[in-house]
């Protein structure tokens, strides 16, 4: 493998402090990486110390499925409207971010842990350069991600929505499964991730079901830091601005400079 040694933190953060959140660890560099751990997560100190845990004092991108950034106290941020326009036909837009919708206490939970890693020495910033070692946290979107990654013409269906069967959902597990499991061939190439990707989802209910959603979409917002690490702009792009609020994610074909 090329130098420049790095790890990768996928969080995939719930919106309430009272929810489990998901998180995977992959490390490796452009040329691939391998999945180290994966589970699920509590409060916010308990976030802060896993990423500081497999993070250290080394080199990493911690990528969060979550607002960083919320100026806005109603509506949507520009952002998400920026990227429905592109991701609308693949059924990839982004629910309205807010801080009448997301703080608690007066709190948006994204925007804290950007603070309490900032004193562990990350950077925030709304894209990732190529090939350049960095400690950097920032915002992802797994959904549009998914659409460039595995070149879909729409979303995933494996959400729990009303009037989606049971059927779809399983159908599109196992869709995401053996995506997720190619990755292994993919560029870069991510290894490790079999015993994950086999779980039995019929086996799975409830509470149960949602933590292995939240796990396995956790592991997805790794894999986009990773990727975006290999490629860079040239095949990811940042809707919106640090100041108001940005999502970062590969981009389809059809989008690359």
């Amino acid at each position: 493998m090329p130098a420049n040694r790095m790890t990768f933190i996928g969080i995939d953060l719930a919106w309430s402090p009272r929810n489990p959140t998901g998180a995977a660890v992959l490390r490796g560099n452009i040329g691939g990486a391998d999945l180290i751990d994966c589970g699920l997560l509590g409060d916010d100190a308990a976030i802060v110390e896993y990423i500081a845990l497999h993070a250290g004092e080394q080199l990493a991108i911690v990528a969060v499925d979550a607002p960083l950034c919320v100026p806005n106290t109603t509506g949507r941020r520009p952002c998400e409207d920026e990227l429905g326009r592109v991701f609308a036909r693949y059924q990839a837009g982004a629910h309205p971010a807010n801080r009448s919708r997301l703080a608690f206490d007066g709190i948006v939970r994204g925007e804290a842990l950007v603070a309490a890693l900032a004193a562990r020495g990350f950077v925030h910033a709304p894209e990732i350069a190529a090939g350049v070692p960095v400690r950097q946290v920032i915002e992802v979107f797994p959904h549009p991600a998914m659409v460039a990654l595995f070149d879909l013409d729409r979303t995933l269906k494996y959400k729990a929505k009303p009037r989606r069967s049971a059927a779809l959902r399983l159908s599109e597990w196992r869709r995401y499964q053996a995506y997720l499991a190619a990755l292994a061939a993919a560029d870069p190439p991510l290894h490790g991730q079999a015993a994950l990707t086999a779980q039995d989802v019929t086996a799975l209910r409830g509470r149960r079901l949602k933590d292995y959603e939240d796990q396995v979409d956790a592991l997805m917002c790794a894999y986009i830091a990773l990727y975006a690490f290999r490629w860079g702009a040239a095949r990811c792009r940042s809707f919106g601005t640090i100041e108001g609020g940005y999502i970062f994610t590969p981009v389809p074909e059809g989008l690359w400079p």
